[in-house]
């Protein structure tokens, strides 16, 4: 399985990026869970959203309201959505999934740097 994002750049705060995340062609039966995590410079990694197998949604609690996370099973495909985009949301984020609806990190796309700017 191989995770290919895009979508990161700059924006000023109050805009709007969508970060897209493909897997490779194959991997269906090899993925359950897809999700989003980022990691700001001297921070953990953390969770920002996940979709499971059964389009269940978690998202965490910074960016509810405000980034919106989409799956299509045909093309295995996961994109998000980042609305009202604050500088606090500057990070790597990175694209990862698992073949457990209960776990987010047997695989892993390259990360995509996403900056807001006040």
């Amino acid at each position: 399985v191989q995770l290919q994002a895009s979508g990161g750049g700059m924006v000023q705060a109050g805009g709007s990026l969508r970060l897209s995340c493909a897997a490779s062609a194959g991997s269906r039966d090899y993925i359950n869970h897809m999700g989003w995590y980022r990691q700001a410079p001297g921070n953990q990694r953390e969770l920002v959203a996940a979709i499971d197998s059964n389009g269940r949604t978690n998202y965490a609690d910074s960016v509810k309201g405000r980034f919106t996370i989409y799956r299509d099973f045909a093309k295995i495909t996961v994109s998000l959505q980042m609305n009202s985009l604050k500088p606090e949301d500057t990070a790597v984020y990175y694209c990862a999934a698992d073949g457990s609806d209960y776990a987010l990190g047997s695989y892993w796309g390259q990360g995509t740097q996403v900056t807001v700017s006040s």
